[in-house]
């Protein structure tokens, strides 16, 4: 009786292991694709597991792959330069930001990320940014690493943790796993809010559009967009007065997800926007 307590004990214990297994859907694979580090909010962690998914999978780079009408791997093309891009026609599979713009479709159950690597760090579901001199300290897995510069960003992954992210890296590989590059081109990251966008939404017109730390053509550039974007816009006020592109106006709109001012000129709209305050301070 002893013996048939234990071996009834021990089949119970299995039992609980193979009915406690799917709270660990999250571990990463061999590979080490998964979530690395605590702290990702539920969307995260779905995005992560869509990236890894993809991994696991064998999955292609294929330069404009991910683009189609809805998320989802697509043929790629030959980019015209990189001889190893030539089979990506072949190919069915991600470039760097069709991986992003899947992975946080299957989190969000929408096509929220629909764009190239600037588009999506410049979103405006944006919960927090990140600079590159800030290093990976302040990072949660989820978040999207971006490369290049404020005008043209070239490359953007997805953050695992512990120093590893996700990408779609260039043309003749698979999807995989690597170190985050820092240095370099790095230019900062961008933590993904999967809510809906509140606030005053417009979108910019022009080309390498800078915005400022203070509303004056004089202050500290913070970042540029490299061609129309779209924004949220928290208030305005009138400051110093700029003369671009044939438009005088002294209007200044302040955009919180970048901390900055960035004149009136530039957004689509009249000269002072309609439905926004003035700034308060």
């Amino acid at each position: 009786m002893l013996r048939r307590t234990g071996i009834i004990g021990t089949l119970i214990g299995l039992l609980a292991l193979v009915l406690w297994a799917p709270s660990a859907v999250a571990a990463p694979a061999a590979d080490g694709c998964g979530v690395l580090a605590p702290g990702a909010s539920a969307a995260a962690q779905s995005a992560i597991a869509a990236a890894c998914a993809q991994v696991d999978a064998g999955t292609w780079y294929t330069w404009g792959g991910g683009h189609g009408d809805t998320p989802g791997a697509t043929l790629g093309h030959y980019d015209g330069v990189d001889e190893a891009s030539r089979h990506d026609g072949e190919r069915v599979g991600f470039d760097c930001s069709g991986l992003v713009r899947y992975a946080y479709a299957r989190a969000a159950g929408s096509d929220i990320l629909n764009g190239d690597a600037s588009g999506q760090y410049y979103t405006t579901r944006a919960a927090a940014r990140f600079t590159a001199a800030q290093g990976l300290a302040p990072l949660l897995p989820g978040d999207l690493l971006a490369y290049g510069d404020s005008a043209d960003l070239h490359h953007i992954a997805i953050y695992l943790g512990a120093g590893r992210m996700v990408e779609a890296r260039q043309s003749g590989t698979h999807l995989m796993v690597s170190d985050v590059r820092l240095g370099g081109d790095y230019f900062g990251a961008v933590r993904v809010d999967t809510g809906a966008v509140t606030g005053h939404v417009f979108r910019t017109w022009g080309t390498g559009v800078w915005t400022k730390t203070a509303p004056s053509v004089s202050a500290t550039r913070v970042y540029a967009f490299p061609g129309p974007t779209s924004i949220r816009v928290e208030c305005q006020k009138h400051a110093e007065t700029v003369t671009s592109d044939g438009y005088t106006n002294d209007a200044w709109a302040y955009l919180p997800d970048y901390k900055a001012w960035m004149t009136n000129i530039y957004i689509q709209g009249p000269a002072w926007l309609d439905g926004v305050p003035t700034c308060t301070t």
